[in-house]
């Protein structure tokens, strides 16, 4: 069956930086549907071929596999524009026109892709539906929404129920491009393809999950945006929660959309709620020196800039294991990383003959060197039983000479195919916004924990290392965690 994917907003950073490439680097590979098109829709005035050669320029620079000048040229013929407003309701009528004049027959998939201002995804739902171009009249139609998803739980519970006016959930593909990634979807092969984790992913051998995605870049002349957003908003809520749950989950009957999203609400289902004191015992908040000398950034800001929240999950596995989130920009480096701790030994059979080692740490590198690492204890060759933390390495890059696919490719093939296991449900949203609410109330009262301040290019505030050490426990801060 044919294929269109609509872009709105197609004139923005995303289109060209990452959806135009991703779907170029999926034509290169032959993988996408038969007779998929590309539209491109937004105010600005191009016609086809000005849009085509504006993004083959952008495609040459972003495509992570290399740009080949036949294979666009064949590509581009699938690629077209259309002018249009979203708030104008006769320019959906045109764009429903230009579709029929391109489409073969009305049997035709369309997935649109709402690459717009999240102030506009209503306005571009409520044209959808009165236009009829939701309706599925001989092919499906899908939405692609971006993130955020709302800024709190009320206004995720508005926009779901304003989208599910005009789409039924199943046709609802909310996106994080983390879920892309192939050592997020690793995960999901690490845990429930091998036996040897399953015995020892619980209370009774891990001592404690740390979940961590550092940016050493500024905010540079995002102040607008991030201002009013913080690391809360923009990191943990959707990110950071999305680690959680892969990390937490159970393993579901079969891998269906329906079943894995069944196993990862319960996840949140399970984080135990903070109350009274928890908000000060249980979270850090901090500020990189200078955040209020970018520009935009009003003189009274009490943004955040890095982030820790220590939540538990209160089920049969996970009872009392502590799961450590924690992001923040102007950061040592860029890592986004799980760390899966585990319980030292019962029982040291050597006594004074060797140094107080580290339990064996799982350490699951997401980005930007992507792979899997085991430390464990060996001995010193030649010594006196002397050890050593050695590890057991799995890097991507050694197996894979064509570079790692970008994350909008396995997404945006999941949409078009209509599986939407790596997809946030509406449930899911809300309930993860209805974590992140309480503890912004917290911040924003005069209770709030105090907003710690931190030198650029370190790994936070000096206090939240003092604060892991009180529990007996340290950070796994090491840049790049594999090289």
């Amino acid at each position: 069956m044919a294929h269109t994917i609509i872009i709105f907003g197609a004139s923005g950073d995303l289109t060209s930086r990452k959806l135009i490439p991703a779907i170029y680097s999926l034509h290169k590979k032959k993988r996408l549907p038969e007779a998929t098109q590309i539209v491109g829709v937004s105010r600005s005035e191009y016609d086809h071929d000005q849009w085509r050669e504006m993004l083959r320029e952008s495609t040459q620079k972003f495509a992570n596999s290399a740009f080949d000048d036949a294979t666009w040229d064949e590509f581009a013929k699938q690629v077209y524009y259309h002018p249009g407003d979203i708030s104008e309701a006769n320019d959906f009528e045109t764009l429903a026109e230009f579709l029929r004049s391109i489409e073969p027959d009305s049997r035709v998939d369309r997935v649109y892709y709402l690459s717009t201002m999240p102030q506009l995804y209503e306005t571009a739902i409520e044209q959808l539906g009165a236009s009829g171009l939701a309706e599925e009249d001989g092919g499906r139609r899908r939405v692609i929404i971006e993130k955020p998803f709302g800024t709190d739980r009320r206004t995720a519970r508005a926009l779901n129920d304003k989208v599910h006016r005009v789409f039924r959930e199943d046709q609802i593909y909310r996106i994080d491009h983390y879920l892309g990634k192939e050592t997020v979807q690793n995960l999901f092969a690490m845990r429930f393809a091998n036996s040897i984790f399953e015995p020892l992913w619980n209370r009774n051998y891990i001592d404690h999950v740390q979940i961590t995605v550092a940016e050493e870049v500024q905010i540079g002349s995002r102040a607008a945006y991030y201002d009013t957003s913080g690391i809360l908003r923009d990191m943990f809520q959707n990110h950071i929660f999305q680690l959680l749950m892969l990390t937490a989950m159970e393993p579901p009957p079969r891998f269906d959309a329906t079943m894995v999203r069944d196993e990862k609400v319960k996840v949140l289902h399970s984080v135990r709620p903070m109350t009274g004191g928890d908000f000060a015992a249980q979270t850090f908040r901090g500020r990189y020196t200078g955040y209020l000398r970018e520009p935009g950034v009003p003189a009274d800001s009490q943004t955040e800039t890095f982030a820790i929240l220590k939540l538990y999950v209160d089920n049969w596995r996970w009872k009392n294991v502590p799961f450590y989130l924690r992001s923040g920009k102007a950061m040592s480096c860029r890592s986004s990383q799980i760390v899966i701790q585990f319980k030292s030994p019962p029982h040291l059979l050597f006594g004074s003959k060797i140094r107080d080692f580290e339990a064996n740490r799982l350490v699951i590198q997401v980005q930007p060197a992507e792979g899997i690492q085991l430390h464990i204890e060996s001995k010193v060759p030649d010594t006196d039983m002397k050890t050593r933390t050695s590890t057991l390495d799995f890097r991507f890059a050694a197996i894979d000479s064509g570079g790692m696919p970008d994350g909008y490719q396995r997404l945006l093939l999941d949409a078009m195919n209509g599986d939407a296991s790596l997809f946030a449900r509406s449930d899911e949203v809300e309930l993860s916004w209805g974590i992140i609410d309480p503890i912004l109330a917290a911040w924003r009262s005069p209770a709030a924990p105090k907003l710690l301040d931190y030198e650029p290019g370190l790994w936070g505030p000096i206090e939240a290392t003092e604060w892991m050490r009180d529990q007996r426990r340290e950070w796994f801060d090491v840049c790049p965690v594999i090289e």
